[in-house]
């Protein structure tokens, strides 16, 4: 969806499925053009669906839907947006990639939905821009391509590319491109048709608060968990996070004891195993350099804690 048009109505907008793309992000895109044509009285917008192969595909929640055109039949779009889900770059062949090049070359400006920035940086394609993606695959993203700008936005527009965090966020870049070329009003009458209770800006926080998230308000317990969640390749000592929260050690485990039915320290190498299994799944890194990256002196440490928490090895989710 690019950021301005002065095209003929209606706008048409690509959209290239991948096998396992994510159905929520795509509906999400997608309702709110529908909404806009219907409550307008004419076709602001349209869409094509393409895959590779011109064959169906299946998304991540089991569904297959039908698409309109191969990749090869298609020369020209305004815009494409990449839907993508789990391993999108996995789906990157040589043909789809001097494709994506082709439509870059006569002008298309492209996008990612979810992930699907993983596809268009592994394609070459994002060189100097600024993407974001789903918070969950924000951090091997920059691990894998550190060159690349991201933001944990809700969606960036941008002249030659776009991107959105998936899920709901997809709608909420929807109707902002709604209201840039059809109207605030319009973008409100279908935000409410979607019972959307407000248009959230691309500045909005892709995950809730700390505090709602914990379901607690304690100033000393909330700090103590965001210090964690920012220092995981060099894990902070529990005096020192005690310390920054202003409260002892003993009242700090108290507190997590009574919030979160955990000690700190559990919930801290919980934090760090979690950001390991995204790194194995996500990322070629070799087994030894993702466990350093989440605070682990050695390989063997590393697999005997992620053993422990997850009962698998992390060769095991390597698939190795």
């Amino acid at each position: 969806m690019r950021i301005d048009y002065s095209g003929p109505l209606p706008e048409l907008v690509g959209f290239l499925l991948l096998p396992r793309f994510s159905m929520a992000a795509f509906f999400s895109a997608i309702e709110p053009l529908r909404i806009a044509n219907r409550l307008s009285g004419r076709p602001l917008f349209d869409w094509r669906l393409i895959s590779e192969d011109g064959e169906p595909v299946t998304a991540s929640n089991g569904m297959t839907l039908l698409v309109d055109q191969a990749s090869d039949d298609v020369h020209q779009l305004p815009s494409l947006a990449v839907c993508s889900g789990f391993d999108p770059d996995a789906y990157l062949s040589r043909g789809l990639r001097r494709w994506l090049h082709r439509l870059d070359q006569a002008g298309c400006v492209l996008g990612g939905l979810d992930t699907g920035c993983y596809l268009l940086a592994a394609a070459g394609l994002l060189d100097g821009e600024r993407v974001t993606l789903h918070w969950e695959s924000l951090p091997a993203f920059q691990e894998r391509f550190p060159g690349i700008e991201t933001s944990d936005e809700l969606f960036e527009l941008g002249q030659r590319r776009f991107s959105c965090a998936g899920g709901a966020a997809a709608m909420d870049m929807a109707l902002d491109v709604i209201a840039r070329r059809h109207g605030t009003r319009l973008a409100i009458e279908v935000s409410e048709q979607l019972i959307h209770e407000r248009i959230r800006t691309r500045r909005d926080q892709q995950r809730m608060t700390l505090a709602r998230r914990l379901g607690t308000h304690q100033r000393p317990l909330v700090t103590a968990v965001a210090l964690m969640e920012q220092h995981l390749e060099a894990p902070l000592s529990l005096a020192e996070i005690a310390d920054r929260g202003d409260v002892s050690p003993r009242q700090l485990q108290r507190l997590f004891d009574q919030e979160l039915g955990t000690s700190p320290r559990q919930w801290y190498l919980g934090l760090r195993l979690d950001r390991a299994w995204h790194l194995l799944a996500e990322t070629d890194r070799d087994i030894l350099s993702v466990g350093l990256a989440c605070g682990f002196a050695s390989s063997s440490s590393f697999s005997r804690a992620f053993r422990a928490h997850f009962g698998q090895s992390p060769r095991q989710v390597r698939g190795g």
